[in-house]
Formats: structure tokens, sequence, C-alpha cells
């Protein structure tokens, strides 16, 4: 695929070892990175929006910024349950989490919400991480959820608020004042809750 040799070329010739050192300062990981700040990602993104099947092959490449760059570029009416799952047993950093879950997982609410309880069981950190940060996502994205189904969460929310990894532990707080923050009814109910 001509449009993907290309791009890899492309971002391969924008890698910066520097950059690299010091997202790794900052807990971002993975197997091959680049140091491409997002900005620079989304720039390039542009060119290429919704090519879902240059999205798939930029995910199999396995670079860290090229994933983020899938998540982008991906087109939401061809996701399914079976590729979230896919991407989502990928994760190798919190920042790939989060921006697939608010570039593409979230823009399927009616796929989304069916993951957050069994990502949220599932005992690998970014899996896990995945499950909150996708809430977090839907809070803001999804006008149509009602109060009661944000606040079914709550039980979630407790039980994993106690992970002992920095990456869950985060997201975990996150949602919470996500949803605290949608109005002053689930104010409320999330100020009880963090007591």
């Amino acid at each position: 695929m001509e449009r993907y040799d290309s791009l890899i070329k492309k971002l391969n010739s924008l890698a910066n070892k520097d950059n690299v050192a010091g997202m790794q300062r900052f807990g971002i990981k993975g197997g091959k990175m680049l140091g491409i700040s997002v900005t620079v990602i989304r720039k390039l993104a542009g060119e290429y929006k919704r090519d879902h099947a240059l999205a798939l092959k930029l995910w199999e490449s396995g670079i860290h910024e090229a994933r983020i760059m899938a998540s982008i570029i991906a087109d939401p009416e061809q996701l399914d349950e079976k590729m979230m799952d896919k991407w989502t047993a990928d994760f190798d950093s919190w920042d790939t989490v989060d921006q697939v879950c608010g570039n593409l997982y979230s823009r399927r609410p009616d796929l989304a919400y069916n993951k957050i309880g069994k990502w949220s069981r599932d005992n690998r950190e970014f899996v896990r991480r995945a499950a909150f940060s996708l809430l977090c996502y839907l809070t803001v994205h999804d006008k149509t959820a009602t109060d009661d189904k944000l606040a079914a969460y709550f039980p979630l929310i407790k039980k994993y608020s106690s992970d002992e990894r920095n990456f869950v532990r985060k997201a975990v707080n996150w949602s919470l004042r996500q949803i605290g923050k949608r109005n002053k009814n689930l104010n409320k109910k999330a100020a009880r809750l963090a007591l």
C-alpha cells in the first residue's frame, strides 16, 4: 500500500530520540517509539481522514505514533467489538489508551458501554485503564447518556479505586471527576462516593 509506505517513511523522518526520552519520563512507553508530538500526528492525520484500511495497517506496524494516528483516521462506523478487543489487548502505554478511547472508541457509544464492565474486570493494567478512560470520554461525548446510566458505573469506580497501579488509579479518579462535572445532580453523587 503506497500510502502506508509513504506515511511510515514520513513518520520515521520526524523521529526524535530526545523526545522519546522525555516521553518515557512521563511514563509513555512502547516497543517502537519515534518521539513525535500528538500535535504533529494530528496535523499529519488530517491528510488521511477516514482511511480505515490505512488505520488497520498503521496499528499493525506496532509504532507508537502510528497507532495514535490510526485512532484518528479509523472510521468509527467500521469499528466493531472484535477490533476494539484486539486493539485494547495491544495497549502498552497510558497515552495510547487515552488517545484511542477519545479519538475512536467514544465515537461508538453503542459498542463502547458494553466494554467498560468487561475491561474493568481484566487485570491487565492498560486494559483496565481503558475501561475508565472510555467512561471519561463517553461522559463528555455522549450527550444522550442519562444520569442513571452514568451513575450505574459508581460501583465499578469504587471497586477499582484501590487498584495499586498508578495508571489505573488515575483513570478511575478521572472518571469519577468527569461524571461529577456533568451536572449538579451527578456532582453531589460523585462527591458522596469520593468520601
